[in-house]
């Protein structure tokens, strides 16, 4: 079995209890040409406590067939996603969506990426290809703000955690976060930090 981490506390009966309470995914809304809206936090997603087979059994058992047959949609917010707590690994990402049904496959027409960062895009933009087929990647598209997403989504029928909303606000007054130009959270450097290009890339900082 493939595990997000090498030994779990959890049964697989409470781990799939575990996703339901914490609502990680859920089929929630509309877009504005009226398709259903998958509503992905993933700072809700429990990496470390949760393996592969659970949320894959969960998405086939309880969302997939939320979704039906017709085009639907998917929001990701991205906001305050951290590796070593919410990042399951590119292996379990891959697993799960060689996992999801062709039809579901076809029938997704686009994946609204909020609160991406730097970090997220330059993953994507040099190993996206790589770890998924071009169809997923050029339905992938960025979303710096909540207001922006509203463009394309149906407000009224959507519920933002406030921690999206507060994010949100942090990069109205503070706009070089959005690009990995001022972290939101302060730190004292006792030397300048290194700027080692590699480290921008490494598939360990997807978060």
């Amino acid at each position: 079995m493939s595990n997000i981490s090498s030994s779990f506390t959890l049964s697989q009966s409470q781990q799939q209890h575990l996703l339901e309470k914490l609502d990680v995914v859920k089929v929630k809304g509309r877009d504005k040409c009226g398709r259903n809206v998958l509503l992905i936090i993933g700072k809700y997603f429990p990496a470390r406590m949760v393996s592969s087979e659970v949320l894959k059994k969960y998405l086939e058992e309880t969302i997939y067939p939320k979704l039906g047959e017709k085009p639907f949609s998917v929001v990701y917010v991205h906001t305050d996603v951290q590796k070593s707590e919410n990042f399951p690994g590119i292996s379990v990402l891959r697993s799960v969506y060689d996992a999801i049904p062709m039809n579901l496959k076809n029938n997704l027409e686009v994946v609204y990426f909020l609160h991406p960062g730097l970090q997220a895009r330059l993953f994507l933009a040099t190993f996206g290809r790589l770890f998924f087929d071009g169809g997923l990647y050029s339905k992938l598209k960025y979303v710096s703000r909540l207001e922006f997403l509203w463009d394309h989504v149906r407000r009224l029928e959507m519920k933002i955690p406030d921690f999206v909303h507060d994010h949100d606000e942090e990069l109205e007054y503070h706009p070089m976060m959005d690009y990995g130009l001022e972290s939101d959270h302060p730190r004292v450097y006792t030397e300048p930090p290194s700027m080692d290009p590699i480290s921008m890339y490494s598939m360990r900082c997807i978060a």
